[in-house]
């Protein structure tokens, strides 16, 4: 397959990849065969569709994500559905149901093929194990294992047989999204980049035979993370296509790297990707392909009402359980990116300060799984907003320490919708010199941050379990200065409790944390 190709740029900011323009040429005769491969990822319980612009057109939802699935087949001869991780995990009827939900409205959408997500094991190993019993679909992974006897943790592997052509399904996971694992004993992973393709080499070896006319990968890696690891997939090894995760990344277009087309399909269901191609039996190779970022909408297809139905009876238990009002606000908060400071953000980030009394809260903003939030606030919405109900501590560090985690958390590199980024408390100030790539100043309480004075931050317990990855500092060097203090056992309960007691309180953006180049 010959292609002609453009250099691939991202746009960090908006997470919109330009991705390039590509020329085929098909030879007069050949055996081949049309597919359209429908494809998420990031779903994240987006269950519910919601209402936007003056006409009332209703956006996303499963149901109308399903009637736009069934929509294409009966209209097109070959389809397939696959995801590519974390269909658990950010909405309220997941975290109530702890993923129980979500498989069972997955069994319904009947995916061909899964990969899992890092939010699959949010719910811990055992659970992950039930809820793939639960499944009705193969869950795929090629490079997670139980060390202890060196076997491969889920199904390695998927052949599809569809329309006299077989087609390669493996899924991915790496390091980058690999953090919840951390606290297992019993999972061991080749997790880098150059393991994942070794370990894709592998499966390729043992089971792609000249019959194979297709190799999928299914990554939940990062966009970024897919164009290396397409870099280093042997070329003998045949993959054809990624589909990624976990950036939450919205394409303009395919790219193309080492002859792989890579495509993703942002975040929720508020869209879907189609790929649409033409594979040569006798090469085992893609000759033509379309690819589209298609929106979900009333505009599209008509919603499923029978999963609408079967969705309802789970929505109506869980608004009679958290439709209490437990506060308002001033004004609506929103957090419409994470990289950034966000009105939101400071919100739940100075009700951690005020109850663990520290000089630094630091609030992973992928905790804050909403872009908005009251005036009004439900027991419902704030359970939706902030979904992990993890434990707080704090923990005394010098000044240089407190540098170094500021110093690694507002790098560039940290912001490109694969690295965590973090809230931080009314009391900070942190500035940071993008073209010089430093720390310019921290300070505390308007104060500079002097290197010896020690200064207590608290963290989530996630945090701390992951606090090399996410902070550049061990957990040893947290809790060397003072043994760590635990303030709560659920971050949840502070939060309620500090809407309750600050009616009509008004947050804003207010150059806590700056950039600047």
């Amino acid at each position: 397959m010959e292609i002609c190709f453009l250099e691939v740029g991202a746009s960090q900011t908006l997470n919109i990849i330009e991705t390039p323009t590509l020329f085929y040429s098909r030879p007069e005769t050949m055996k081949t065969k049309k597919f359209t491969i429908l494809h998420s990822n990031d779903m994240h319980g987006d269950f519910l569709a919601e209402i936007q612009g003056q006409g009332g057109k209703l956006i996303g939802g499963l149901s109308l994500l399903s009637g736009y699935i069934n929509k294409v087949r009966q209209e097109e001869e070959n389809v397939l559905y696959v995801i590519s991780g974390d269909m658990v995990q950010g909405s309220l009827i997941d975290t109530e149901y702890k993923g129980i939900s979500t498989m069972e409205i997955m069994n319904y959408l009947a995916p061909d093929v899964v990969a899992l997500g890092n939010h699959e094991f949010d719910y811990g190993l055992p659970h992950l194990l039930f809820l793939e019993k639960m499944a009705n679909f193969p869950i795929v992974n090629a490079n997670l294992y139980i060390k202890q006897y060196n076997k491969r943790l889920m199904q390695s592997h998927l052949i599809l047989k569809k329309a006299g052509f077989d087609i390669l399904f493996t899924g991915i996971i790496t390091e980058k999204v690999m953090d919840s694992l951390r606290q297992d004993e019993l999972i061991s992973s080749f997790v880098t980049l150059e393991e994942a393709s070794q370990e894709i080499g592998k499966i390729c070896n043992a089971y792609k035979n000249d019959d194979i006319d297709l190799t999928v990968i299914l990554t939940h890696i990062g966009f970024e993370s897919d164009l290396e690891l397409a870099k280093l997939i042997s070329t003998e090894a045949g993959v054809d296509i990624i589909i990624g995760g976990h950036s939450h990344t919205i394409l303009k277009e395919p790219a193309v790297v080492n002859n792989i087309v890579i495509v993703q399909a942002g975040v929720g269901t508020d869209q879907i990707g189609r790929l649409d191609i033409v594979v040569d039996d006798d090469t085992n190779k893609i000759v033509d392909y379309s690819w589209r970022l298609i929106p979900i909408d009333s505009n599209l297809a008509e919603p499923d009402p029978k999963l609408e139905k079967f969705i309802s009876q789970f929505q109506e238990a869980v608004d009679n359980k958290y439709n209490a009002i437990i506060g308002k606000l001033a004004v609506p908060l929103t957090h419409p990116i994470r990289e950034v400071e966000t009105s939101l953000g400071n919100l739940v980030a100075d009700a951690f300060a005020e109850r663990a009394e520290c000089d630094v809260a630091l609030v992973g903003s992928g905790s804050i799984r909403t872009k908005e939030i009251g005036p009004v606030i439900t027991l419902k919405d704030l359970h939706s907003c902030f979904p992990f109900d993890d434990s707080i501590s704090k923990y005394s560090i010098n000044g240089l320490r407190l540098r170094t985690v500021f110093s690694h958390i507002m790098r560039a590199e940290n912001r490109n919708g694969e690295g965590e980024c973090y809230q931080v408390n009314s009391s900070v100030r942190a500035i940071y010199d993008e073209t010089r790539r430093q720390l310019v100043s921290l300070r505390i309480d308007e104060n500079e941050v002097p290197n010896d004075r020690l200064y207590t931050v608290c963290l989530q317990g996630y945090h701390f379990k992951n606090s090399i990855a996410n902070l550049s500092l061990s957990q040893g060097q947290l809790a060397e200065a003072r043994s760590p203090k635990l303030v709560s056992t659920s971050a949840q309960d502070v939060l309620v409790e500090y809407i309750r007691n600050n009616q009509n309180i008004k947050k804003q953006v207010e150059g806590r944390l700056t950039f600047f180049r």
